[in-house]
């Protein structure tokens, strides 16, 4: 019997729901397939605050790392609004990803057939169904660059500076082209290289690392545009590669199309096989306790831990065909 180590992070809201309905699934899948999942529960975001004073614990990535993934529930909420910017539950989640080095954030936006009808997009536009990638760099760019204040000519100025390597954009790109081969081969690089340096480089990188994926159809978009035709026609896109800020809005905007946010699982993975694995949506504390909370995202979370961190295959198949049979039945 194998056995697979995972931290689970419940974090706050209905995070600890959800959580548990995804914990149930694992077992289930455990006594199928002759698995072994060993869970151990750490803190973060708020419930950390409450508890011990602090959104993140020192212990946290390196429990973290002392395990195979990492499944988180949600963090954050109103009740911590008051906290100082640096301490608030959302600046964990970009100290968890730096410190596990969580660089390549894989978002899926899939519309079942069943749920069509709640897509706000016209049905000649989209059709039945939807099923795109968007690969997000992670780690870099303006969410960690310099950030600022100052005194200006003009009264206090703010300023955020975005950076990005060759390295950074080559392994993120890697990510995406991998992606793009073992689905319908066709890749959108989304930059603004006719305005952003960053964007420039991010392009000459992507058209030299395309030589390396001749199958691969590949390219480019600015975002503006992209943003437009992600609600024009979705259907044409495969996998869609972005920078952090452009990744974090197009993700969002994507994930409404499905016709709901709380179906939306998401892996953001570290070089090998470690990854986080969460749902797309927050933490709904107005929903939280009473029961009604959706933990299809959080389910099929753990479907793709399955499949990109243990290589179980038909384990993750097992969960993703259980789901689209249960909205089928309504």
């Amino acid at each position: 019997m194998a056995t697979y180590r995972i931290a689970v992070i419940p974090g706050d809201g209905i995070g600890p729901e959800i959580v548990d309905e995804a914990l149930k699934v694992l077992e289930k899948v455990g006594q199928k397939f002759g698995h072994e999942f060993v869970f151990t529960h750490l803190l973060m975001g708020g419930a950390a605050y409450d508890a011990v004073g602090t959104c993140f614990p020192e212990e946290t990535v390196e429990i973290c790392k002392k395990n195979d993934a990492v499944l988180l529930g949600a963090v954050g909420g109103p009740k911590w609004d008051s906290l100082p910017g640096p301490e608030r539950p959302e600046k964990a989640l970009l100290k968890i990803r730096e410190g596990l080095g969580l660089y390549a954030n894989l978002r899926p936006a899939i519309m079942h057939k069943a749920l069509s009808g709640a897509c706000p997009i016209k049905r000649e536009n989209i059709g039945d169904s939807m099923d795109l990638l968007i690969v997000r760099e992670l780690t870099g760019g303006i969410y960690f660059g310099e950030h600022g204040w100052r005194e200006g000519r003009y009264g206090q100025e703010a300023y955020d500076v975005e950076r990005y390597s060759e390295m950074e954009i080559r392994r993120i790109a890697k990510v995406a082209f991998n992606a793009a081969m073992a689905r319908r081969k066709n890749l959108v690089s989304v930059d603004k290289s006719n305005v952003l340096e960053t964007s420039r480089l991010w392009r000459r990188v992507v058209n030299e690392m395309s030589a390396d994926y001749p199958e691969v159809a590949v390219s480019h978009m600015y975002v503006d545009n992209a943003a437009m035709q992600l609600v024009y026609r979705p259907n044409q896109f495969d996998v869609l590669l972005t920078s952090n800020m452009f990744g974090d809005i197009l993700s969002d905007e994507a994930s409404m199309i499905t016709g709901s946010l709380g179906m939306l699982p998401s892996a953001s993975l570290a070089d090998g096989s470690f990854g986080l694995y969460e749902p797309s949506h927050g933490s709904a504390p107005d929903i939280a306790g009473k029961n009604i909370a959706n933990p299809i995202a959080t389910i099929m979370s753990v479907s793709m831990m399955l499949r990109y961190s243990y290589g179980l295959e038909e384990e993750a198949s097992a969960i993703d065909s259980a789901v689209t049979k249960v909205l089928e039945a309504g």
